[in-house]
């Protein structure tokens, strides 16, 4: 739900002269709480016309991709850190789309239980997934965390889970230390 703008204020730690952040904004805007006078919000996809959007969603992060990387990766890598809403993004994205990532950064969110996972692992095959969730994050519970877990080991595809005191949230002493 939350605009490019107001998302990018979590990474400024990672302000460091050596990186480039970009926080791509989701497609689809609307009022947060409902009428025209709140703040507005952003998402990348509902139910309706889904499949559609998805396609939508993974050609312009493409696009976004090669302007910004030059169609040549940085020294330090390309690292896909996606929130909440945005790990399902992220997943399909890093599955669809012409881009490639070192590092992959499922954050509060979980692997769409839709996603062709053995196209997942060969597209992954270089590629460090992290999974980050907050104790007491009320939607990635221990369960859905379990649940996700399986469904990658099944599949062959290596993670790590970095769990931290907390909830649905991203923590800057928690980023600072995954971030690398």
């Amino acid at each position: 739900g939350q605009l490019a703008g107001r998302f990018l204020r979590h990474f400024a730690s990672l302000g460091d002269g050596q990186r480039t952040v970009v926080a791509p904004e989701a497609l689809s805007r609307f009022y947060l709480e409902g009428n025209a006078r709140d703040k507005v919000g952003a998402s990348w996809m509902t139910r309706e016309d889904r499949l559609t959007e998805i396609d939508d969603y993974v050609h312009y992060l493409d696009v976004v991709f090669s302007e910004v990387a030059h169609d040549r990766p940085p020294p330090g890598g390309i690292h896909v850190l996606g929130f909440s809403q945005g790990t399902a993004t992220a997943c399909r994205w890093l599955v669809s789309g012409r881009a490639r990532a070192d590092r992959l950064i499922l954050w509060g969110g979980e692997v769409p239980p839709d996603l062709d996972l053995a196209r997942a692992r060969e597209r992954w095959e270089r590629t460090t997934l992290l999974l980050v969730a907050g104790s007491t994050d009320q939607f990635i519970t221990p369960k859905v965390l379990a649940r996700d877990q399986q469904r990658l080991t099944d599949h062959g595809i290596a993670y790590r889970v970095e769990r931290f005191e907390g909830g649905h949230e991203i923590r800057d002493d928690v980023l600072t230390r995954v971030a690398g």
